[in-house]
């Protein structure tokens, strides 16, 4: 069987998370000597490690609030139905130019309902050759509750009439899907995990990040808060000699960037988010983040100390449920979002200090490259079938 390729959708509308997950299995698929197309649909974000993927970049819309309800496009104006439209178009060729053999949609159908117009077009002309292409869902390990209990049949629906797999990027042992999607079970034959999907961190001795506390929040676009508290907290906890190295992700507005980093005290670093994230993880003395699946993954299995702020925005649970599932394993510490103050994250900070350090040695970290194996099994079948 000649190696596959894969035409992978995704959209990020707040953070950068999916986009990063895609990434990280982007890397994967090559490495498995795979042929990737990546369309995203959200803002370019600089230094994206695709391994060799091509990239196709959409029209890029983003969340205009924490509810997602409304989507703007990169002049901050609501896309209206000849914005949808040309997306569809656009989408559609370059379905037609990639020809793939796999088509995986990340999160939808299990969200990103605002598109469900142009990855209608696009399945509908998946399922209409003659011979289609493997679809396949990629999910994280947490779904966000639905507002409303008719979405849940709609999910149910899509994924029953479109959908051949869903790969969940998770390990059952810390959650299973059907703690947080109760239909699970009507699915159970198309879904297969794949363990959590991470950045292997590398300590690098010496290297970038060595004895910091790093301060991130993943995309950025609400994370000023987490920023501010930090450098207040800096002189309160027995790091306060140490170098706080703030990372600002591009969803941070510029001139809220310039502030922060106009008020950073000496020996607080103010910068962009860095392409060598993971080693600044595994280097570090200890993280503050909020409660992001890569960030998190990456912290525990570096086995570095952290304190986890998770993101409760809008309707948002899903980082929530991640901190208080992972919160008693050692070494991590977590504050909820609404009781953030400097006093606080220095107590939780001098707290994961005296806790050993997080062990994700019981957590299938392995999802990259199993989400490639998977893949090749299941086209395997499919030719078989076919023979």
């Amino acid at each position: 069987m000649s190696k596959p390729h894969v035409f992978f959708w995704v959209q990020h509308l707040l953070g950068i998370g999916h986009l990063q997950r895609t990434a990280t299995l982007a890397r994967a698929f090559r490495r498995a000597g795979m042929t990737v197309t990546v369309v995203s649909g959200g803002h370019e974000v600089p230094g994206l490690d695709l391994g060799g993927a091509t990239l196709v970049q959409l029209p890029p819309v983003r969340a205009a609030d924490k509810y997602f309800k409304i989507l703007v496009d990169d002049t901050d104006s609501e896309i209206d139905d000849a914005f949808r439209e040309n997306r569809c178009e656009l989408l559609l060729a370059a379905y037609r130019a990639a020809v793939p053999d796999v088509v995986i949609t990340e999160l939808f159908p299990f969200g990103r309902r605002q598109l469900r117009r142009e990855l209608t077009v696009l399945l509908d002309a998946a399922r209409a050759q003659p011979l289609p292409p493997l679809i396949v869902s990629s999910v994280r390990d947490i779904l966000v509750e639905p507002p409303k209990p008719e979405r849940v049949a709609e999910m149910l629906e899509r994924v029953e009439t479109y959908y051949d797999r869903v790969m969940i990027h998770g390990d059952p042992t810390l959650i299973p899907f059907d703690e947080t999607f109760a239909h699970a079970d009507r699915i159970a034959d198309r879904v297969a995990y794949t363990g959590y999907v991470v950045d292997m961190p590398q300590k690098v001795p010496g290297g970038p990040g060595t004895d910091e506390v790093i301060v991130s929040a993943g995309g950025g676009a609400v994370s000023e808060e987490l920023f501010r508290a930090a450098m207040a907290a800096r002189p309160l906890t027995r790091l306060a000699n140490r170098t706080w190295r703030i990372l600002a992700g591009h969803a941070l507005a510029d001139d809220v960037l310039e502030s922060v980093a106009g008020d950073a005290p000496e020996g607080v670093v103010v910068e962009r988010a860095r392409s060598d994230f993971p080693t600044l993880m595994a280097n570090c003395t200890l993280s503050i983040s909020q409660g992001g699946y890569n960030t998190v993954m990456e912290m525990m299995t570096a086995g570095t100390r952290g304190v986890i702020v998770p993101y409760a925005g809008g309707l948002e649970t899903e980082q929530t449920l991640r901190a208080r599932l992972l919160e008693n394993r050692s070494g991590i510490r977590t504050i909820p979002e609404d009781t953030l103050n400097p006093a606080a994250l220095a107590a939780a900070v001098d707290a994961a200090l005296d806790a050993p350090p997080p062990d994700a040695s019981g957590l299938d970290t392995g999802g990259a490259d199993k989400s490639a194996a998977l893949i090749e099994v299941w086209l395997g079948q499919r030719e078989g079938n076919v023979a």
